[in-house]
């Protein structure tokens, strides 16, 4: 069996009608649920590492809730097998109403989960093991939701259908940002602080005071967990009132299902090769787009430009207002002029402008930094031997080579700075101005912190330069316009390569094999290709001392899915998605 090819006749547009109205609520309120669930973890995962993983040292207990989070993310391949494999047999409405259940059931479980100084290791193990069924019910979910709509859409129409679903991962991010800041502004304005207890003993302070924390990160981080279960009741409550797609009840009428969706769609090569195309041409292109325009940008904002946690999520969360409205323009679009030109030119775009859009916001969010960046002189002087490439995906590696040292302090530090090489051996020092500090020195990192700050580089604290924002509402100045401007593009390019892509995916498949074959590409691309983004980009950044570097990360593959979508990926937009030949 191939690919479906035949051409259906475009339909005249016409309104929206009620069924195909609470089709598109349905789908794309259970999803933004989902992602909510989903974002609420990496948000807080500081939070909840101290919860977890208290028994550990500081470093040690947000390396184990990143690896929880990694897990996340690792496991939704899976999730697209095991429930794809599921909706090709037995439907598409009632898999995708078991991956909500599963997802927010998980997630309410986390807000009512004892913490490790209540039950002890069982907390962490559980924890885990939520985690990684909010991974395989989101593997699930996607497909499920883009395919019930696309099968429900009308020809000529499944892209504009389909660009609702595409607004749930950001409109999902937002809202967990808007719930976690007004929670955690109204626990901590209202609730005395919490005395902090470790094995039953009250830990003290420097000062030989008792230790406190706020209220919301002893208590009150549960509450976005557990308001989840609402959402879940209303989106369950809607996804019942549902009938099964008109796609997949034709096929089961006419006894053309497949007995065996996983080996057909993967095990044969013609289908399969549609599967790697879809990934290659399409999918890891609009993954690493989607995040360096959502996840990167605040990595960068707030590891690399030093803005504080608040005024960065405004800024995104800004960005993400204004910007979201192109999914459905994008979607629309692909109807009329295809799904390869919208997300193949976006994916162009991003590469080519990648390096001055981030540039801009270096100067405009950190202009003192930028600055001193462009005037200051630093270098590495290291055996290239004793350097490592410094990927360290969920913080369990251990770099302690002293080029390492050098490289991952100035790194961390934003500081640019080039690498000489020297005769093996040679212990790794860095020179400022005409000193030279070697990384081994009991006092490197204070030595090189008071250096780059003589040289021009802004202090830690006390620099009047950085954007800072007091609240939601205080952007109206030129700084933090100019800003959310550039991030607003960036969001952009997001919604031009994500709007179009499920209509693009859904139509690559046959419908006995459609929720199989398409969730697995979109998973490996957005799970592996997109998850691994911050870590690499951050490597690349520490190995060479630019911290522009590791855009080359997302500008490459873009650039290759770009040339494989042109040469290899068939356009879709017109195909009859009921055949079956």
């Amino acid at each position: 069996m191939s690919i479906a090819t035949s051409v259906a006749p475009r339909e005249a547009a016409r309104p929206m009608t009620n069924e195909e109205k609470k089709v598109i609520l349905a789908s794309s309120l259970g999803t933004v649920f989902e992602w909510y669930d989903f974002y609420l973890y990496g948000s807080l995962a500081a939070v909840i590492g101290a919860q977890f993983f208290s028994a550990y040292p500081e470093a040690t207990r947000n390396i184990f809730a990143l690896l929880a989070f990694a897990a996340g993310f690792l496991v939704r391949p899976f999730g697209a097998l095991v429930f794809g494999r599921l909706g090709d047999l037995v439907g598409r409405k009632y898999t995708f109403l078991v991956t909500i259940l599963i997802m927010g059931l998980s997630t309410f479980c986390v807000g009512l989960l004892p913490s490790y100084e209540t039950i002890g290791w069982i907390a962490p193990v559980t924890l885990l093991a939520l985690r990684m069924l909010q991974g395989l019910a989101l593997g699930g979910e996607y497909g499920g939701a883009a395919t019930y709509v696309a099968e429900h859409a009308p020809a000529g129409r499944r892209g504009f259908y389909t660009a609702f679903i595409q607004t749930t991962a950001t409109l999902g991010l937002l809202l967990s940002l808007i719930i976690i800041m007004a929670t955690q502004g109204y626990v901590n304005n209202n609730f005395p602080d919490v005395q902090v207890m470790q094995n039953g003993v009250a830990v003290m302070g420097p000062d030989g005071k008792p230790a406190m924390i706020k209220a919301f990160a002893s208590w009150g981080w549960r509450i976005p967990f557990l308001v989840s279960v609402a959402l879940l009741a209303i989106s369950v409550w809607i996804r019942l009132q549902m009938q099964e797609s008109p796609a997949f009840k034709k096929m089961k009428e006419e006894g053309t299902g497949s007995k065996a969706p996983l080996s057909e769609a993967f095990g044969q090569w013609k289908n399969a090769k549609i599967a790697i195309l879809a990934l290659l041409g399409l999918v890891a292109g609009q993954a690493v787009v989607w995040y360096t325009g959502q996840f990167y940008a605040l990595f960068f904002l707030q590891s690399i430009l030093k803005v504080d946690s608040f005024t960065a999520n405004v800024l995104i969360a800004w960005s993400l207002v204004l910007g979201t409205g192109g999914f459905i323009f994008f979607g629309a679009l692909s109807d009329k002029i295809g799904r390869k030109p919208v997300i193949l030119a976006g994916c162009l775009l991003a590469a080519i402008t990648y390096f001055p859009v981030f540039k801009m916001l270096t100067e405009n969010a950190n202009p003192a930094l930028y600055n001193a960046q462009k005037n200051t002189v630093v270098v590495v002087k290291a055996d290239p031997a004793d350097c490592s490439f410094q990927f360290n995906p969920v913080g369990t590696a251990k770099f302690s080579n002293s080029c390492d040292v050098a490289k991952a302090l100035l790194a961390r530090s934003s500081v640019m700075y080039t690498t000489q090489p020297m005769p093996a051996g040679t212990k790794a020092s860095v020179q400022i101005g005409g000193s030279e500090y070697p990384a081994l020195s009991p006092t490197f990192a204070a030595d090189v912190s008071k250096a780059v700050t003589a040289a021009g580089y802004p202090a830690p604290t006390g620099n009047p330069t950085i954007i800072k924002l007091d609240g939601f509402l205080s952007i109206f100045n030129a700084q933090a316009l100019t800003l959310i401007a550039i991030l607003t593009y960036l969001v952009l390019l997001v919604t031009a390569v994500y709007g179009p892509i499920a209509a693009a995916l859904v139509e690559m498949f046959p419908t006995r094999i459609r929720y199989t074959s398409m969730s697995l590409p979109y998973h490996i691309g957005n799970g592996w290709f997109g998850g691994l983004l911050p870590a690499t980009s951050f490597a690349m950044v520490a190995q060479t001392g630019d911290i522009y570097y590791g855009l080359w990360y997302p500008i490459v593959i873009a650039l290759g899915t770009f040339v494989i979508g042109l040469l290899f990926v068939p356009e879709t937009k017109d195909r009859d998605i009921y055949a079956e030949d």
